[in-house]
């Protein structure tokens, strides 16, 4: 048997012992695979495994070390990603009964930075169909279970993704994020996830849409997730980039931290704080917790603010503008005829129930346009917040992890949330409200609810500012204590 106290440390951990000789690649695949045999059967988090390939570069890598040769920094980590990212050789569904045979050539973009800096990738981690719901399970795979709780969610869409990361069978992911589906299954498993300011790391590979599109979907990104958020730090420094498109003459240099997070304390800090709010009422343990998060970084000298909101700024005009354009951007999941239809019932006056993006998936060119530039109003708002803040701390769901509901359609579903029964979509308003925007956003844990599930905060920075989300965050981790095992995993 491998060592499995390996599979709780992190990546950073596990490169270093890489590195120093105390660990060898082939041990670490071993002792993930058999955390993946022994744990994942009641969780059906991991859906693919390529184990022969896995050995064959594990072993490869060994010997290169041996040799002396110039290693990338996550030469020898195993790893999972979620299968809606083609992995080149490994089976690539995104969860739809059409692609349940899809064997790519080539890999996503974010995936072939991953291995040429050594990753060994010898799984994939289980979503909802076309990563299109705020739960993970599909026809070809079934329903992956929260470790915290075996009747619970663990999110969507990459909720394959933080499962696998919350019960120690992968110490690193790559998720996706239209709607909060990095932010929203981190929070339901209690780990960490970082949304990146849109376009900075290439989508390219990503399904939807259907294999070979070369369109990067609005709103769409592609991000690390892990246990730590030292982890997402070295995720980004590895995945942030110019794609293929630009990376002839343009490069990307993502500033530092800004100066009030430099030193490692949050003195000096500007922490705007945005707790609940009438248009998205949140969980009054999720709220209290977060606003004890503000108190003590407030005790550590950080500036905080409990009223703070940009000038002019309206959650629901927000929230409204995020859904029309999330729709816009998911139409490509309806067939001509399907959208005439739903054109014609709303045209009608009748309602058109259906999944994640039915909304403002009928919508005109002219009408994108509106919204488009009540986006960029709403990006400019947050521009000049920025000028006064350093980041906003909001929740990430107005609940924890819900319990399994598969009906159909999704828009009829209903939540909890401290006893009030609310819309199912009510899960992604909060992100919806940053995302819409472009901002980065880390997610990443801060309690127990008196269900014993965890919940996140998010930590939302200025576009293109990711590296400040993330050292703040690391200061709230070091306040909260971070990512938990499950009971179950001891």
């Amino acid at each position: 048997m491998a060592d499995q106290s390996l599979t709780w440390q992190s990546t950073t951990e596990l490169a270093a012992q890489l590195k120093a000789g105390h660990v060898s690649a082939a041990e670490l695949l071993d002792a993930h695979l058999e955390a993946v045999a022994d744990r994942n059967p009641d969780l059906n988090v991991v859906v693919t495994l390529d184990e022969e390939r896995a050995r064959r570069e594990a072993a490869a890598i060994d010997e290169q070390r041996a040799a002396g040769a110039e290693l990338g920094p996550l030469a020898g980590i195993p790893m999972t990603v979620k299968d809606s990212m083609m992995t080149a050789g490994m089976r690539t569904t995104s969860g739809a009964e059409e692609l349940s045979d899809f064997v790519p050539d080539v890999d996503a973009a974010p995936i072939a930075k991953l291995r040429a800096a050594g990753a060994v990738i010898f799984g994939k981690t289980n979503l909802p169909k076309y990563a299109n719901d705020v739960q993970s399970y599909n026809e070809v795979f079934g329903c992956s279970n929260n470790p915290w709780d075996l009747t619970r969610s663990v999110g969507g869409s990459s909720g394959g993704s933080a499962g696998a990361l919350a019960a120690g069978l992968t110490p690193f992911e790559v998720g996706s994020d239209i709607g909060g589906s990095i932010r929203n299954p981190a929070s339901m498993c209690g780990v960490v996830g970082h949304k990146p300011s849109y376009g900075i790391v290439s989508a390219k590979g990503q399904i939807p849409g259907p294999p070979g599109t070369l369109t990067q979907a609005d709103i769409a990104v592609l991000g690390p997730m892990a246990r730590t958020v030292a982890d997402c730090q070295l995720g980004m420094d590895l995945l942030a980039g110019a794609d293929d498109w630009h990376d002839l003459a343009w490069s990307l240099q993502l500033p530092p931290a800004r100066k009030e997070t430099a030193s490692g304390s949050a003195n000096g800090l500007r922490v705007a704080v945005w707790a609940n709010d009438p248009h998205c009422p949140v969980d009054p343990e999720i709220e209290s917790q977060i606003l004890d998060v503000a108190r003590s970084l407030e005790e550590a000298g950080a500036h905080v603010d409990t009223e703070a909101r940009p000038i002019g700024f309206d959650f629901a005009k927000a929230d409204r503008t995020f859904w029309a354009l999330l729709g816009a951007a998911l139409a490509g999941g309806w067939s001509l005829q399907e959208l005439d239809q739903m054109a014609a019932q709303l045209a009608a006056g009748e309602s058109v129930p259906g999944d994640l993006g039915v909304v403002g998936s009928t919508a005109r060119h002219r009408e994108w346009l509106t919204n488009n530039e009540r986006r960029l109003q709403i990006r400019a708002r947050w521009r000049e917040f920025f000028a006064d803040y350093d980041v906003v701390l909001a929740p990430v769901s107005p609940t924890v992890a819900i319990p399994h509901d598969h009906s159909s359609p999704s828009s009829e579903r209903r939540i909890e949330v401290a006893g009030e029964s609310r819309e199912y979509m009510s899960q992604i308003q909060w992100m919806g409200l940053f995302g819409v925007a472009y901002l980065p956003s880390t997610s990443v844990p801060i309690g127990l609810h008196s269900s014993g599930l965890p919940f996140n905060v998010q930590v939302v920075g200025p576009y293109l500012e990711d590296s400040t989300c993330l050292a703040v965050a690391e200061l709230i981790e070091n306040i909260t204590g971070g990512t938990q095992r499950p009971p179950r995993y001891g």
